[in-house]
């Protein structure tokens, strides 16, 4: 039986999804033709691990196949992966992000024009053309969300 995307849990992620997230990134990376070979998938789960305690992580997918971190000091959307696209389970992570908040930011990589697409009808406004920050190295785009 498959699940209606509309009604799949968004849940908060344990550190025993890190090896998921980690794989939905290194993924995503190894099938984006723009994108520069990515960290191993190791190295990727040790990242998301270091960060795990000053993050809000959810998940979704049973097995895990989507993610989104938040960074709640900076009001930042820092990761949103995910492995199915176009069944609203994008839409209903950011919605789950701007709960409670008047004001989120994100970067998203340049070339990337389907997610530049994707935030601006959640609200997001271009507002900088930034450096990548290490490791990445792939110019981006900052974009701005307020309530």
């Amino acid at each position: 039986m498959t699940t209606d995307p509309g009604t799949e849990t968004i849940r908060r992620a344990v550190v025993g999804d890190v090896p998921a997230c980690a794989r939905v990134i290194y993924n995503w990376a190894s099938q984006t033709d723009w994108m520069p070979d990515e960290l191993p998938v190791e190295q990727l789960a040790i990242l998301i691990r270091d960060a795990f305690d000053s993050r809000e992580i959810w998940v979704a997918g049973d097995p895990v196949d989507c993610y989104m971190s938040i960074d709640p000091a900076q009001s930042k959307i820092g990761a949103l992966y995910c492995s199915r696209t176009g069944q609203g389970i994008g839409k209903r992570f950011v919605a789950k992000a701007k709960q409670g908040r008047t004001h989120l930011w994100l970067t998203t990589h340049k070339p990337n024009r389907s997610a530049q697409r994707f935030y601006r009808r959640e609200g997001f406004e271009v507002t900088a053309e930034e450096l990548p920050a290490p490791p990445d190295t792939v110019p981006v785009y900052r974009m701005e969300w307020h309530a």
